[in-house]
């Protein structure tokens, strides 16, 4: 049988999607906005011998993916603890 759905599960769900939901609209803010959107007017600054926006399309969006992954598994073990969730 199905277990019912407290409001402290709703409550712990909303937390995850809407951290969830932050890491990737910074990811998608660098990877994206920095290396394709923004990359013009990103051109004029200098990062090691190369222009700062082809430096997020390379570099800067992979280094913003791994600190995004660190930081939300760092974030869940925090939410899980506040929850009683932790293993």
């Amino acid at each position: 049988m199905p277990k019912e759905l407290t409001e402290r599960d709703h409550a712990y769900w909303r937390a995850n999607v809407k951290l969830i939901a932050f890491c990737l609209s910074i990811w998608a803010l660098v990877s994206y906005g920095f290396g394709i959107l923004l990359r013009p007017m990103l051109s004029g600054i200098a990062i090691g011998g190369t222009d700062l926006g082809f430096w997020f399309a390379q570099q800067g969006s992979i280094l913003t993916f791994l600190f995004l992954v660190f930081f939300y598994a760092w974030r869940m073990n925090k939410l899980d603890k506040e929850f009683g969730l932790e293993e």
